[in-house]
């Protein structure tokens, strides 16, 4: 028998096997995480930089599904490494976990621009409950409660913390270096003070609702001044993969017959890497523009 089809084989029993362990672990998982949760927590919940990724963009990916993802993606491998040959294994081995990354940086970036927005609201109904009569640690929880998504489901893993024993200036400093925006930082540090020395905290979250929007204001203008560069890095970026998929399309020849020489193989491959390293370096740009 060939022996690539003795690797999809064994490939294929592989994934078999880790989608049905993938399978009880997510089952014994469940019942881990309830019996968890009913617990009093004393202290912080350190987490792995996935769980970190994960919990920033908002995905919540079981084990089964991610195993069968792992599956899927040794599969497409094993199918373009069949019929491409070692281009295709070099091309589909890293793009489905770089696309997958960049799809997590993207939403977690959204979510989190989502949240600032909403975080005035937030906070003035905090106020609210604060001059109604209650502390600021009800408030918070009720104002918690009653947010809206993704502030919700963001706030929802502090809630749980405060509700199972955890001080409220803790849980928000963890909350604070989950998600690292000034913000939340500056929420955190003024719980902190109120709770250990007290002080008019209506007033420090007022001022707090002010400079939310006054940045929220002045990162408007900047996108609006600084859109003809956004839009020149992008096309800059752009313009080399669409003349190569052009002349792909056009003269697959020309570049097969490049491929197939060792010159013309190293000509591609030092085209490739400055492509990806000029794209890093137009996307770092535009971050700090646009920060």
């Amino acid at each position: 028998m060939n022996p690539a089809l003795w690797l999809g084989l064994i490939l294929l029993l592989g994934s078999l096997w880790l989608l049905r362990r993938g399978l009880r672990q997510a089952a014994s998982e469940k019942v881990v995480q309830r019996l968890v949760t009913e617990q009093p927590q004393a202290g912080r919940v350190s987490m792995s930089r996935l769980q970190r990724e994960l919990l920033r963009s908002g995905l919540q990916l079981p084990g089964w599904m991610v195993v069968l993802m792992l599956g899927l993606w040794l599969l497409i491998v094993l199918l373009g490494w069949l019929t491409g040959g070692w281009l295709a294994l070099l091309v589909l081995l890293p793009l489905p976990p770089l696309m997958l990354r960049m799809y997590m940086l993207w939403q977690a970036s959204r979510r989190l621009q989502r949240m600032i927005q909403q975080l005035p609201a937030f906070l003035d109904h905090v106020v609210r409950s604060l001059k109604s009569g209650r502390t600021l640690g009800d408030g918070m929880l009720l104002s918690m409660a009653n947010s809206q998504e993704p502030l919700h489901g963001a706030l929802e893993r502090t809630r749980n913390a405060v509700q199972r024993g955890m001080p409220l200036a803790e849980a928000m400093a963890d909350f604070a270096e989950l998600y690292e925006r000034e913000e939340f930082h500056i929420l955190t540090m003024g719980v902190a003070v109120n709770q250990r020395y007290g002080g008019n905290a209506v007033e420090l979250l007022n001022n707090l609702i002010t400079l939310i929007r006054d940045r929220e204001r002045a990162a408007r203008q900047l996108r609006a001044l600084t859109g003809e560069t956004r839009i020149s890095a992008i096309v800059l970026g752009c313009m080399p993969l669409a003349m190569a998929g052009y002349l792909f399309l056009s003269n697959p020849q020309m570049l097969l017959g490049m491929w197939a020489q060792p010159g013309g193989r190293l000509v591609l491959m030092v085209a490739f890497g400055l492509q990806i390293i000029g794209t890093w370096l137009l996307w770092r740009m535009m971050r700090s523009i646009t920060r």
